[in-house]
């Protein structure tokens, strides 16, 4: 278990922060992006790749930095196409490592390509375009919230709130949910300014403008009915 973190914004006290209110969840590391639009951190639990695994992951060039929690188990596989595509890669085994280049490659269609589950960050420099991708079933968390031109994001809630932008106003509506069905409804938390990124869904940040999309959803149309009944 890891954890991310950041913002569209510059502040290396705040992402410290952010990043170390999720170190339960990373006890063995941290890692941190920043350039003058964005800062990205996040805290990491050593697994895949113990020596050379730390994040960020880059491309090549370093234009597309990323961010992950969680896994994705067909990591060789995809390595072993990317390079045949002419991708280099410069850690010995990471997972998170296939991510930048999958980007790369295919463009926001990446996750399509993956088996796993995880919350993921992309920024792609060139564009100054940051994405935020939450995998088909929801495994793992994402948080975010938008206050003017600026995105905040979390893998708890609870990093959200660090940031001054962030209101601890409630919501209402959640409170009625949780009440009575034991749960708040996504998109929903119990903050009003703060939401869920939904399974198999992803977020576009650009030139402070957010806009949401799908990449996968169930189909039930596609299922064959192996019971005789």
């Amino acid at each position: 278990m890891c954890g991310i973190a950041g913002f569209t914004e510059t502040n290396k006290e705040l992402l410290m922060q952010m990043a170390g209110s999720l170190r339960h969840r990373g006890p063995d590391g941290g890692g941190f992006y920043q350039d003058e639009s964005v800062s990205l951190g996040m805290r990491r639990l050593a697994i895949v790749d113990l020596t050379s695994g730390g994040q960020p992951m880059f491309n090549e060039d370093k234009t597309i930095v990323a961010f992950q929690n969680g896994e994705i188990y067909n990591h060789r596989e995809l390595r072993r196409e990317l390079e045949k595509k002419g991708h280099r890669f410069h850690s010995d085994h990471s997972d998170t490592e296939v991510i930048p280049h999958l980007y790369e490659e295919y463009g926001e269609d990446w996750a399509n390509h993956t088996n796993g589950m995880f919350a993921a960050a992309i920024w792609d420099k060139p564009q100054k375009r940051l994405l935020l991708y939450r995998d088909r079933l929801g495994k793992k968390p994402l948080y975010y919230a938008q206050t003017g031109e600026v995105l905040i994001f979390g893998s708890e809630i609870k990093s959200l709130l660090l940031h001054p932008r962030i209101s601890r106003e409630l919501d209402f509506t959640s409170i009625y949910h949780y009440l009575g069905l034991k749960n708040t409804q996504a998109p929903r938390t119990i903050y009003r300014d703060i939401r869920q990124i939904l399974p198999g869904e992803y977020l576009i940040w650009e030139k402070g403008r957010l806009s949401t999309k799908k990449y996968w959803n169930l189909n039930f149309n596609s299922i064959q009915n192996e019971f005789p009944f």
